[in-house]
């Protein structure tokens, strides 16, 4: 008004950093200069124009006198029309970017200490998990979802492989984490998934088998910014990830966890069905120590399926031709394993103690869950409550009621479900032998088991090593390295 100019527009870019080059109402400003719409920039601060240095020169120094625009910042003094000002432009740019940088790392060092402190800062809760509502820093199971990651676990165990956990997800119609995420209210969006269709895929199984923060570890710190100028990330060496241990209710156990990443290192491959053989990653060839790879014969094809030295397939001069057909190879692993638990494992001589604090810790987590849920299911009887006297006194319209109430009544179902589930869980157990009588249950169990499953080669066996078959005798030496 003093100067008697005419104001064209008004830029203004609420909750945004000076350092972001993508503000929307900045770059309409770029494009409204470039298409010389107005003669004159006035901001109350450079800063409020820029904090980054290098488009201070970009534009204020460079693109605005080619375009014919005069810069103004009322505070700062700062005027492109004036001689001599450029200095003090290129020292009020210099001076906001330092702020911004020393900014940025005590950002980055509060955020490091809250990480060590074992405060969850991430945006957005792990699958399995929701924030506490009474901390926003601390991680609680979430019910629905947890009961899907167990489920991942047991079917990997089980020895399904990861395309053929996520076709039975799909198959089922389980919401992949994404599709969960945003069902509980979360604005998640998954940037590297493009019209997934709420569909798991292999990455995904994957991804959950092998966090470790489904033990309760808290794990963080696993990428950072490049700078602080750039929104990319870059992955931390997993020797620098910031671990926590127990910070948080386990949603799998450790042991579990454990044996599931023997199963993962061993790199097996699945076949296009996602079923990976219970021996896979565990075969090599007795004279060259290479893996036995898995193949069909040509004329019994979709039949049987073999395995045979790897380098004798890809160098036939350095090995020979060791192969065993891999129905027979697991029939007698079974045979040998049994004999093995009958020969050598004594119950008697077992220590139950593991066995029996593993018990007592699921009881705990058990009746701590189920204290929660009662909690909250008392919340949302008393909310639905007071949503119909609401309703009764005209504060909620009927739309609103409606909605509200059908979420309410959905939460209070599933509360209601886990219960009764955690009631059956408790039921389950106390009609199951306990201690030593669990253990030869156990033991029996494997004696009789009529074939060999992924989760028993993982838990007992090391290695197998295949022999040359005799070309006279038809002997063929099998040896088994046990891990028990």
């Amino acid at each position: 008004m003093d100067k008697g100019w005419d104001i064209y527009n008004i830029y203004c870019d609420e909750d945004y950093s000076g350092i972001d080059r993508e503000r929307p109402a900045f770059r309409q400003l770029i494009a409204d200069a470039e298409a010389r719409r107005f003669d004159i920039v006035l901001v109350k601060t450079q800063s409020r124009f820029t904090r980054d240095m290098e488009l201070v020169e970009k534009y204020i120094h460079g693109l605005f006198a080619e375009w014919g625009i005069r810069f103004v910042a009322t505070v700062d003094n700062v005027d492109t029309d004036i001689k001599g000002n450029k200095k003090a432009r290129q020292i009020n740019g210099l001076v906001n970017e330092w702020y911004l940088e020393d900014l940025s790392e005590n950002i980055r060092t509060v955020f490091d200490y809250k990480r060590r402190a074992g405060q969850y800062i991430g945006g957005f809760p792990l699958y399995g998990y929701r924030k506490d509502p009474a901390d926003k820093n601390k991680l609680i199971v979430e019910p629905q979802a947890a009961a899907v990651v167990r489920r991942i676990y047991a079917l990997y165990l089980a020895g399904h492989g990861t395309q053929s956990i996520a076709a039975i997800l799909n198959r089922d119609g389980v919401p992949n984490p994404t599709r969960h995420k945003q069902a509980m209210g979360y604005p998640y969006r998954n940037g590297a998934a493009h019209n997934d269709h709420g569909l798991w895929n292999r990455t995904t199984v994957s991804r959950i088998l092998r966090d470790q923060m489904y033990t309760g570890d808290l794990v963080q710190g696993r990428t950072k910014k490049i700078s602080y100028k750039s929104k990319k990330m870059a992955s931390v060496p997993q020797r620098d990830w910031i671990i926590v241990p127990d910070s948080h209710e386990p949603v799998i156990s450790r042991r579990t966890f454990e044996r599931v990443q023997e199963m993962l290192h061993a790199r097996t491959r699945s076949t296009g069905l996602g079923e990976v053989h219970p021996l896979a990653g565990k075969v090599h060839c007795m004279q060259c120590g290479s893996a036995m790879q898995r193949y069909s014969n040509g004329r019994a094809a979709g039949k049987y399926s073999y395995l045979r030295c790897k380098l004798y397939a890809t160098h036939k001069p350095l090995c020979t031709n060791h192969n065993i057909r891999l129905d027979w190879l697991e029939e007698e692993v079974l045979r040998r394993l049994q004999c093995h638990i009958n020969r050598y494992f004594d119950p008697q001589q077992a220590d139950v103690c593991a066995m029996e604090d593993l018990a007592q810790s699921d009881r705990k987590r058990r009746t701590k869950e189920q204290l929660r849920l009662k909690m909250e299911l008392e919340q949302r009887v008393k909310a639905l409550h007071d949503l119909y006297l609401d309703k009764s006194r005209g504060i909620l319209e009927e739309e609103q009621f409606l909605e509200l109430n059908r979420v309410y009544l959905a939460d209070k179902k599933e509360l209601i479900h886990r219960l009764e589930a955690l009631a059956l869980e408790e039921k389950e157990e106390q009609k199951a032998p306990g201690g030593r009588t669990k253990l030869e249950t156990y033991l029996q169990e494997i004696t009789e088991a009529s074939a060999l499953t992924r989760e028993l080669a993982a838990l007992f066996i090391q290695d197998v090593q295949i022999g040359e078959r005799d070309g006279k005798t038809g002997a063929q030496e099998i040896k088994i390295d046990w891990l028990i």
